[in-house]
């Protein structure tokens, strides 16, 4: 199974203008108009592509991202118009807004590791005192990041972004609003799932003046899951939580010595690891979604999403 994965795409789509290739997602702009995105089996971590891919780990991002873009599509505009195939998101094409929008309900991941330092604000947002780790915020903070070319995104407070005008303070209270919006409806969707939704980002654009979610939403590779039964108990005795998100790769990366830093060598990812991640995506896509996981066929998986783009391009002429 191991060796079927999507790690490259190379598509001649008919009225191609443009072509983007991302740590996961290769986007393919039409007419200037339009965006086709591909969710491949690529995997990155500390900023890292690897050097393997996860077969099936394309089909459940995209999956997952287009169930949540139809479902709070009535709270906020988003870029998605179909998806013509399990691995394959259509859109609009909107001017990305530079600045990633990260919500955070529990002290967890970077947010712990600030307060951990002895710092208590992030991205100028207080903290509260007496905290530890994975213990939930009175209330959701947002930390914006700077969308990075190249390397790490970087923290940045919402005074900062309004000073280097990267958006106007009307568009950023909108942004604010618009998150904690889908922050709430992913919590109220992960709890019925037995799920806690810990942090996430989400990417906004702009077309014809409005903003706009895009990309992906509440999926692993976004967001970071706790499992709710036996949170409390496991807070109480000092113990790890039990996640369901990509976290696990990045232990795995960190106890073979590679954390992405100068020097630092990444380790081989043998077949039983890649094969135990890829049953983890889908894991997570079962827990998340309620529905059971259909493996696509993966023999021909490019002459298949090509024939089912181009049939899609061609009816919206």
């Amino acid at each position: 199974m191991s060796d079927n994965a999507i790690t490259s795409t190379s598509f001649s789509f008919a009225g191609l203008t443009s072509v983007y290739n991302g740590k996961v997602r290769d986007v393919y702009t039409i007419n200037n108009q339009f965006l086709v995105m591909v969710a491949t089996d690529r995997i990155s971590a500390f900023d890292f592509i690897l050097p393997r891919g996860i077969p099936y780990k394309g089909q459940v991002l995209n999956q997952i991202a287009g169930k949540f873009l139809d479902t709070t599509s009535e709270l906020v505009p988003n870029w998605k118009i179909a998806s013509p195939d399990p691995n394959v998101t259509v859109g609009h094409l909107a001017e990305p807004i530079k600045v990633e929008m990260v919500i955070r309900g529990y002290l967890t991941g970077h947010a712990w590791r600030v307060y951990k330092s002895g710092r208590r604000e992030i991205c100028a947002v207080p903290m509260p005192d007496g905290m530890k780790e994975h213990d939930r915020f009175p209330e959701p903070l947002i930390t914006p990041a700077t969308k990075a070319e190249e390397g790490h995104d970087e923290d940045i407070s919402r005074e900062e972004i309004l000073e280097r005008g990267l958006v106007t303070e009307t568009d950023y209270k909108l942004l604010e609003q618009y998150t904690r919006i889908l922050f709430q409806r992913g919590t109220e969707v992960a709890a019925e799932k037995g799920l806690i939704l810990v942090d996430t980002k989400y990417e906004f654009g702009i077309k014809d003046g409005k903003i706009m979610l895009i990309d992906e939403i509440h999926t692993p590779d976004s967001s970071r899951y706790f499992y709710s039964d036996g949170y409390e108990e496991r807070q109480r005795n000092n113990e790890g939580q039990k996640q369901l998100s990509k976290e696990f790769v990045r232990e795995w990366l960190m106890e073979r010595n590679f954390q992405g830093l100068p020097g630092q060598v990444m380790p081989d990812m043998p077949d039983q690891f890649v094969n135990q991640v890829s049953d983890r995506y889908i894991e997570l896509y079962e827990t998340i979604t309620g529905e059971r996981f259909q493996k696509v066929d993966y023999s021909n998986v490019l002459d298949r999403i090509k024939q089912n783009v181009d049939a899609f391009l061609s009816d919206m002429k």
